[in-house]
């Protein structure tokens, strides 16, 4: 079965990475920008890493058969810099016409502080103007809850906002139907240490239903698993679920998402083989 991973962060896994999910049916997947594990200094930086984002992995990708889309922002856990923040955003149309892109994201909030909301609302904005979807990260653990309450907030505060046009991610049994009762798309992400397990993902599939909801490995430099959507596919089939709600869940919502953006430029398998043959 093929299936998109609408969240991972391939800049920090290998090329042996890919090949394991191309071989896994993994057949495009979405980057959103995120912290690098330390706080960047300057905006060049970000210019540096957006360039990566949009020239170099989609190429890396591409080896394995992979096509890969990305979104733009600077993250949660940087926007305390308020000042950095401000430039990062100025700089971020540069990019938003790459051929890659899809949008604004993962913005969010890390520790619920003024900054991070203001910076929050700036990025809104950004998206706003840019005709953009908007990609979010809800906080971890204890400030899970509360964070994605106030992210909820702000976004059903503003009357601009397209609700379908926007994924809130990471969400968990205790927030998920906060968000699909506001009308915004959800994300499971199916971590080995938090977040969300397949057999956890699978029961909120059953409690929810599969509408605007969709699951991803967030894979990236600490504890995480890029075959995680395959962990859940196989979850799914060991409960009995018809192939048709696997697919959807795990191929049909992150492509139906993702057609909103004018960046989601996507061949899907089959027809690439029908033009290979011909």
């Amino acid at each position: 079965m093929y299936y998109v991973d609408p969240h991972i962060h391939m800049v920090s896994r290998t090329t042996d990475d890919y090949e394991t999910l191309a071989k896994m049916g993994c057949v495009a997947l979405s980057e959103p920008a995120f912290w690098a594990g330390f706080d960047r200094g300057s905006v060049e930086s970000f210019r540096d890493y957006f360039r990566q984002l949009t020239e170099f992995e989609p190429t890396r990708a591409a080896q394995y058969g992979i096509q890969h889309f990305t979104w733009l922002c600077i993250n949660a856990k940087e926007a305390e810099n308020v000042e950095l923040s401000r430039e990062v955003l100025k700089m971020i149309p540069e990019f938003l016409n790459k051929p890659n892109v899809l949008g604004i994201g993962e913005i969010g909030l890390n520790k619920n502080t003024k900054n991070e909301s203001t910076i929050f609302l700036e990025h809104l904005d950004l998206a706003v103007a840019h005709d953009q979807s908007i990609l979010i990260h809800t906080p971890h653990l204890a400030d899970k809850y509360t964070g994605t309450r106030m992210i909820l907030d702000m976004l059903t505060g503003d009357s601009r906002i397209n609700r379908g046009r926007v994924l809130v991610d990471h969400v968990e049994e205790h927030t998920i139907g906060d968000v699909l009762d506001e009308g915004f798309w959800a994300g499971m992400t199916l971590y080995p240490v938090s977040k969300c397990t397949p057999a956890r993902a699978v029961d909120m599939i059953e409690k929810f239903g599969p509408e605007r909801l969709m699951a991803n490995s967030a894979g990236d430099w600490g504890p995480s698993k890029p075959t995680a959507i395959p962990d859940l596919i196989l979850e799914m089939r060991r409960r009995g679920h018809p192939e048709s709600l696997i697919r959807r869940v795990t191929y049909e919502n992150p492509c139906e998402f993702f057609e909103q953006s004018a960046g989601f430029q996507f061949t899907p398998p089959d027809l690439q083989r029908r033009e290979k043959s011909t």
